[in-house]
């Protein structure tokens, strides 16, 4: 990056099954992020929205939503970015660019999905779309079909991680209690999440219901500023010393799925480009759609050797107490994932941790934090690394 570039505000509505419309949610977290920000709606250069839909709501054209949170956001620029389950993080890098080019110095970047009012059969088949449509046998398949393909080859390559997955699971709901924005404060035990029962449902052999994320409504935003904008003189701010996306190839036929090649260099990337290892991050926001997907993460990440990421949990490293906590928020899982606003609620919530915001989810004296989006089954991967730059 040629230029440093802030986080100076956020906005975060809460997760979970809402009232709101979709317009009514981005323009929460817009008005939000501008105020926490304390720059006038004037000076923003340009909006973006990370908007996943895929016929979830009608709204095919929502970028100009923004525009209803003040009038004087009439006539920004505004667009839409889609990249599946990383639309959120793709909008986020949309303002990165804008800044870099020179076209804009203050910009503002929403994430949303509506998602409720729709059926399980209906989000799933939307979900779906999202995977590689001119292969029978991969088009058939939901999300949770595909990670549990991750887990069974995991099982057959390393060994099984159905007791790894219970504990993730069992861990972002104890972090989500912490966190009154997050979809569901209830706790989970490890001996519930490790069993299958009636409450405990098989979804996709060898997938439990606490497996899987949650469906879920909700918007977050954040502002981005270069040094010589409103960052200038921000009372707090955070500094993008990294922002890195890869994309694999689409057909899980054409690489080796558990691998998380993609992800891996994502990160391996961002931590070169921020001068940082992963023992510098003092807390991570990764994307567990799926407890596998978290599992796989921590061997991305370099916490621990390919096919041994349960020792992350078995030496307490990502619990809230441990050395690099993973998803202090309950992440996807308990958090809730509201697709196109998951990517910006990680760095809306990165910024809150890393000036001293964060309530009661906190990591005390935090400099460093990961945000790991990604979409599809490790298509799309974008890995950003925040620093604390003023509190």
């Amino acid at each position: 990056m040629t230029a440093d570039i802030f986080i100076t505000g956020s906005g975060h509505t809460r997760f979970g099954r809402l009232d709101q419309s979709l317009e009514d949610l981005i323009v929460e977290a817009a008005r939000e992020a501008i105020e926490e920000a304390q720059i006038a709606p004037a000076e923003i250069d340009a909006v973006f929205l990370g908007h996943f839909n895929s016929g979830l709501v009608p709204d095919g054209f929502a970028s100009s939503l923004i525009l209803q949170a003040y009038p004087d956001l009439r006539f920004k620029p505004a667009s839409r970015c889609e990249n599946a389950c990383a639309s959120g993080a793709a909008a986020i890098h949309a303002g990165l660019n804008a800044i870099r080019a020179g076209s804009a110095r203050n910009v503002l970047v929403v994430g949303a999905e509506k998602m409720t009012h729709r059926s399980t059969p209906d989000v799933t088949k939307a979900l779906a779309g999202a995977g590689y449509q001119n292969d029978t046998a991969e088009a058939d398949l939901s999300f949770p079909q595909v990670f549990a393909i991750a887990a069974q080859q995991y099982a057959e390559r390393y060994g099984d991680p159905r007791d790894a997955m219970a504990r993730i699971a069992s861990k972002n709901h104890e972090n989500a209690m912490n966190n009154p924005l997050a979809h569901m404060h209830k706790r989970m035990t490890y001996e519930h999440c490790r069993e299958v029962s009636e409450s405990n449902p098989l979804i996709a052999p060898p997938l439990r219901l606490s497996d899987c994320s949650l469906i879920t409504d909700g918007a977050a935003a954040v502002v981005l500023s270069a040094d010589n904008a409103s960052a200038s003189d921000a009372d707090a701010r955070v500094r993008i010393a990294a922002a890195e996306h890869v994309s694999d190839f689409l057909p899980m036929s054409r690489r080796d799925f558990v691998a998380f090649e993609g992800p891996e260099r994502a990160i391996r990337m961002a931590y070169e480009t921020a001068g940082i290892t992963v023992d510098d991050l003092d807390f991570a926001e990764v994307h567990d759609c799926f407890t596998p997907a978290e599992l796989l993460i921590y061997e991305a990440m370099g916490l621990a050797p390919k096919g041994e990421g349960v020792r992350a949990l078995e030496d307490g490293t990502v619990y809230a107490d441990g050395r690099i906590p993973v998803n202090l928020s309950g992440g996807l899982k308990a958090k809730g994932h509201p697709v196109g606003a998951t990517g910006v609620s990680m760095h809306a919530l990165g910024f809150r941790q890393l000036t001293g915001r964060a309530g009661g989810i906190q990591r005390p004296g935090a400099e460093w934090g990961l945000a790991f989006n990604m979409g599809g089954a490790a298509v799309a991967n974008y890995a950003t690394i925040l620093q604390a730059d003023r509190i």
